[in-house]
């Protein structure tokens, strides 16, 4: 079982917009910049998620996209569904004709295997994506700050002992 760059590029893409929306819509262009992801397939992937009535389109100056959902509503699994992502470990494609068109011996593995994951991404909403990713900012900013005063601190004994 793989997940795609659709996929990966999808989530990514909802979470910085979910990061960032609280200052009135994200366009495509400021996700691509920060994300790294090519603007073309940006839009491709937000009319999937348009259409899946995942986000919002605002049109005109200052527009941009917006949550259709709060992030709490908003699943991984919804995102990767509205992609058309494939999150499929046989190797039929649930066509149950893998082994000379017939079913593999390892068929039903596969089948719960991808249940499995599906009813995981199911669990996780936007809204823990977004909490982890501000406690690591926040985790981030406070190591900044402690590096500043240590190198401070350092700085002003260096000078007492210079003295």
């Amino acid at each position: 079982m793989r997940l795609t760059t659709k996929g990966r590029f999808a989530v990514t893409a909802m979470l910085d917009l979910a990061l960032r929306e609280s200052g009135g819509p994200v366009t495509l262009a400021g996700i691509s910049e920060r994300q790294g992801i090519s603007l073309s397939y940006l839009e491709q992937l937000f009319g999937k998620l348009r259409r899946a009535q995942l986000v919002e389109s605002v049109r005109g100056p200052g527009g941009g996209y917006t949550l259709a959902r709060t992030v709490a509503e908003i699943s991984v699994a919804d995102i990767i569904v509205a992609v058309d992502e494939p999150v499929d470990a046989t190797q039929c494609g649930g066509r149950e004709n893998c082994h000379d068109n017939h079913r593999c011996m390892t068929h039903d593995l596969w089948t719960s295997l991808n249940a499995t994951i599906f009813d995981y991404l199911s669990k996780i909403s936007l809204a823990s994506l977004v909490d982890n990713q501000k406690a690591k900012d926040t985790s981030v900013v406070q190591d900044q700050r402690t590096l500043r005063r240590t190198a401070a601190c350092s700085d002003a004994i260096a000078g007492s002992n210079a003295a």
